[in-house]
């Protein structure tokens, strides 16, 4: 399908600038990058309009096919959501890895074919919806259809990501119950990746659920998210810290929902509600490890403020 842009190009985005920041930073093991890529609402910062044309008009086609080339000229590292909602194909990841520069590092969501323990009652889970999921924390699943696909790209690949949406009380009573079947299933995973866990409800952050991560080599990712404390307050919580590594997302502000947010800030052409706290957290995370020689994995979503690629440029500044 061909479309023309739906907006002016935004003006006044040093992109050479940015890169240089980041590419510093990178050669630190700081890596900061975006939540997904596709964005049109880029065009004029991170994306060229003038690379997707087809016959004199904008190609959305060829913008989604080609852009993450692009992208990894402004960053160094970005996070797949798409694997969040599907096993991709082996022919995908071939292409995917294909489309971009060696250089540039991937961060992914795990399948949530493995992360809900209770499908949503949501249209898309068809006749799954409000049942159980057979599958939840099924390591030899995960293992063939999702780790043994990026093995070959394991070099690239810095982080694996288990989002854990928020668990209803009729799925575990207190966070004892979910570690008794999350331990199992870290212990069964293979030692090729780096992996790391975000989970939604607040009341989990604590000394059992950080030991059991630190036990197995894996990350608490810092996230600001519609219900979960400021990143902020997640800095200073004890132990939490259970990696050699760290890893952020910067989702949401605090108390809005996910559907206000797409609907305030679409098409993320700009900074629409700036968030110092979270900005503050990520530079404190960012000097931390600096000070640590650790390497860092750092995300922000356009649902933050409205555009990420200005978030990320006013936090380095």
């Amino acid at each position: 399908m061909e479309s023309l842009p739906l907006f002016d190009e935004p003006e006044q985005f040093d992109r050479e600038r940015l890169h240089s920041k980041l590419a510093a930073l990178a050669s630190q093991d700081i890596f900061i990058g975006t939540s997904s890529w596709k964005y049109e609402g880029w065009i004029g910062q991170i994306y060229s309009r003038d690379r997707y044309l087809a016959r004199g008009r904008f190609s959305e086609r060829r913008f989604q096919a080609e852009c993450l080339r692009e992208y990894a000229a402004t960053f160094p590292i970005v996070c797949g959501d798409f694997s969040f909602y599907q096993f991709p194909a082996e022919s995908y990841w071939q292409r995917l890895f294909a489309s971009a520069t060696p250089a540039l590092k991937f961060a992914f969501k795990v399948p949530e074919e493995v992360t809900v323990k209770m499908f949503p009652t949501h249209p898309r889970y068809g006749t799954r919806a409000g049942e159980p999921n057979a599958s939840f924390l099924d390591a030899l699943l995960l293992r063939n259809s999702f780790l043994d696909l990026l093995l070959p790209y394991r070099e690239r690949i810095a982080v694996l990501i288990f989002e854990f949406g928020a668990f209803a009380k009729q799925s575990y009573q207190g966070i004892g119950e979910f570690l008794d079947e999350l331990h199992p299933f870290l212990e069964a995973l293979p030692p090729e990746f780096r992996y790391a866990v975000e989970i939604r409800n607040q009341e989990f952050l604590g000394p059992r659920y950080f030991a059991c991560l630190r036990r197995h080599g894996v990350a608490h990712v810092f996230n600001a998210w519609t219900r979960m404390p400021e990143m902020s307050e997640q800095l200073q919580m004890p132990e939490v810290f259970t990696a050699d590594f760290t890893v952020a997302r910067a989702l949401l502000r605090q108390g809005r929902p996910y559907a206000d947010a797409v609907a305030a800030f679409s098409p993320y052409r700009q900074i629409r509600d700036p968030n110092p706290d979270a900005r503050q957290a990520l530079r404190g995370l960012i000097s931390r490890a600096r000070e640590r020689h650790e390497p860092s994995y750092i995300f922000v979503n356009n649902r933050l403020e409205g555009n990420a690629p200005q978030t990320i440029e006013a936090i380095l500044d």
